[in-house]
């Protein structure tokens, strides 16, 4: 059975949907054979190219047709084979939390990984290194309200905004965003605060 064949099958019996790398499929043989076989399969329409070194067997709808991965999950595809935490930051934190409608085309994610550039269609993913002490948060909501608050910046958050922030942290577990606080500038902090003492 041809390289293609072989990868192909593989990836079929995975969702549509999930990424793929060729180094998943090292066993099958050299890696330049590995990444040719790839283009090949892309350039015959029966995978799809997400980004460099990245492919999909997309999601098909009736209406919107082939449904390709969104720039979140590949971020998060990447992390997953780097092993690395990744958290967004700025628009894309408010984005997620639903405090801002605008789809960033530039998002950047904080990162213990390498520090990369991804061109996903017409967005840019950036991963930047950082400090340790920015990557020990370990509340999912949390982690992203603190991001979404220092993009809005100390004394510009609206009554709406914190209407809104204080509801998701309401979702967080307790131990999550106490520990979390200590990691916070302190005017983050006070508001997490604010969300603890509501859920009591």
């Amino acid at each position: 059975m041809k390289i293609e064949e072989q990868i192909l099958k593989r990836m079929k019996r995975a969702e549509p949907g999930t990424l793929f790398f060729p180094e998943q499929f090292r066993d099958l043989g050299e890696s330049t054979a590995i990444r040719k076989a790839f283009q090949r399969l892309s350039q015959n329409g029966k995978i799809t190219r997400v980004t460099q070194g990245m492919y999909v067997i997309p999601k098909e709808s009736l209406l919107l047709g082939k449904i390709l991965p969104g720039a979140e999950e590949v971020a998060e595809a990447i992390a997953k084979r780097d092993r690395a935490r990744i958290i967004p930051t700025g628009a894309q934190a408010l984005n997620l939390l639903g405090l801002s409608t605008q789809v960033p085309m530039k998002i950047v994610y904080l990162t213990d990984g390498a520090a990369r550039i991804v061109k996903v269609g017409k967005q840019t993913i950036k991963f930047k290194k950082a400090a340790p002490k920015n990557l020990t948060t370990i509340g999912p909501i949390s982690s992203l309200i603190i991001q979404a608050l220092k993009m809005i910046g100390k004394g510009k958050v609206s009554e709406i905004e914190l209407n809104k922030i204080i509801e998701h942290l309401q979702k967080e577990k307790r131990k999550n965003i106490l520990h979390d606080m200590q990691l916070a500038p302190l005017w983050i902090a006070e508001i997490m605060k604010m969300a603890i003492k509501t859920k009591e």
